[in-house]
């Protein structure tokens, strides 16, 4: 009884590798998926893409001439490169879901090429260039890049001006201060109470120390608060958008439309090609051995790999069914209308392990009424349960905060303790530092640097 209960979970334990293949196939991103069935396709003549069942219907299937059995047997022996029928897919562009955006330093190098015309600045653009972070800051002194590549500060000095005109304003900036200042200048605003504030008195903008300003520049809160709010209008991370850049270019896994009042999941077959066992590989009679087992090899392979894609597509499409049921609200009236939805819930009313689903829905995204937004985003981390018996996830109350600030009165910023009063009332119990973090994450500082003068 023990041998057998040892065995019985042993072989439990057991992934062989294609059942380890298709678990990786369930979390791949589509991006990642392609790339599997590239690859897939340029090493196995069997594979091809399907065409609608209609234009496959009237194809008469062609056999395998002599001269392609020959190509089989060139690729078993040298690596020649596989030699597809030019019947169905044969137009497929992998190329269909778009790149990633140029990172912030392509767009750079590219203005500094069509910029620089002398091969010594333009050497030094690229290094300088290559010093440049994510946030679109200098991160090296003239001096030091200066002695590092063996030039005059000078002319580095001279170059580095050239690139703070490039797009995005700001960029190249060593500091706060000159990033501000260089976008003030390319918008004409770098003048008055505006150039002395980001010149001098950043440090006390922090604080919202406007009346301090107000009394050392001699001029009244009024003016100082104008200026502020146009400084406001600067970006103070100019490099940080093209970091961002690469959410426009998502295409979503799975789509949900309302069809006669009913929300219909379609599964997106754009980002996924259908595959199918070409009908030049279905008979083998006329192959010698070498070559039929190769080819049976190759069929096998190119099944194991067509099931796992459509074993992907089913188990995707029946968890966002199950979340579309549950997050019926949301999909009517938005993201502040979300449920409380766990992982073990889908995975139940599916009757799968829930790690399953964790899988299903990893690195996909979904469109809705409301935009595209990751699927993940439907399963809440933090729940809070009121008096009255209602659950509300995190999302729910960093909305109602926002409502809350949003509608306060900017002379008398809601502070977070105030904030957490008035949750309070509406029988929402959590804690003044979790208000604060909520805060934080929706990116509103604290009620004191919250605060304007009239």
């Amino acid at each position: 009884m023990k041998q057998d209960l040892h065995l019985s979970i042993k072989q439990k334990m057991v992934m062989t590798p294609k059942m380890q293949q298709a678990v990786k196939i369930l979390q791949m991103s589509s991006q990642e998926l392609h790339e599997i069935i590239e690859q897939e396709y340029n090493d196995n003549p069997t594979l091809e893409f399907a065409e609608p069942a209609s234009d496959a219907a009237t194809d008469t299937p062609e056999k395998l001439n002599t001269e392609d059995i020959k190509h089989l047997a060139e690729f078993l022996e040298g690596g020649t490169p596989v030699h597809h029928s030019g019947t169905a897919g044969d137009g497929y562009d992998f190329k269909r879901l778009p790149a990633p955006g140029k990172g912030l330093a392509d767009n750079l190098y590219e203005e500094a090429g069509m910029t620089f015309n002398d091969e010594e600045e333009h050497r030094i653009a690229n290094y300088i260039i290559g010093c440049i972070d994510e946030r679109g800051y200098l991160t090296v002194s003239v001096e030091e890049i200066a002695s590092l590549i063996n030039a005059a500060p000078q002319l580095v000095n001279k170059v580095l001006q050239v690139i703070q005109t490039f797009e995005p304003a700001g960029i190249g900036a060593r500091n706060l201060a000159e990033c501000l200042r260089l976008q003030a200048c390319s918008l004409g605003l770098y003048e008055g109470l505006i150039a002395v504030i980001i010149d001098k008195y950043l440090h006390n903008l922090a604080k919202n120390q406007l009346k301090l300003i107000a009394e050392k520049e001699n001029c009244s809160i009024v003016d100082v608060q104008n200026a502020v709010n146009v400084i406001k209008t600067l970006d103070p991370k100019p490099g940080a958008a093209y970091s961002n850049e690469e959410i426009e270019h998502i295409i979503p896994d799975v789509t949900v439309r309302k069809i006669d009042n009913k929300y219909i999941v379609f599964v997106n077959e754009y980002t996924v090609p259908s595959l199918r066992i070409s009908d030049l590989y279905r008979n083998t009679h006329n192959m010698d051995q070498q070559t039929k087992k190769y080819v049976e090899q190759r069929v096998n392979s190119a099944i194991w790999l067509i099931n796992s894609i459509t074993q992907r597509r089913q188990t995707l499409y029946n968890v966002v069914t199950q979340i579309v049921n549950h997050q019926k609200p949301f999909f009517d009236k938005g993201l502040s209308y979300l449920r409380p939805l766990s992982m073990k819930t889908i995975a139940e009313t599916l009757h799968i392990h829930e790690s399953t689903v964790s899988r299903a829905i990893a690195n996909k995204y979904m469109e809705t009424p409301h935009g595209i937004i990751s699927i993940r985003k439907f399963f809440a981390a933090n729940v809070v349960s009121t008096p009255t018996g209602e659950e509300l996830i995190a999302v729910q109350i960093k909305q109602i905060i926002k409502d809350l600030i949003e509608n306060e009165d900017n002379a008398k910023p809601l502070s977070d303790q105030k904030i957490c009063d008035l949750l309070k009332q509406r029988t929402i119990n959590i804690s003044r530092r979790t208000v604060m973090k909520y805060r934080e994450q929706l990116g509103y500082q604290s009620s004191t640097n919250r605060k304007q003068y009239k």
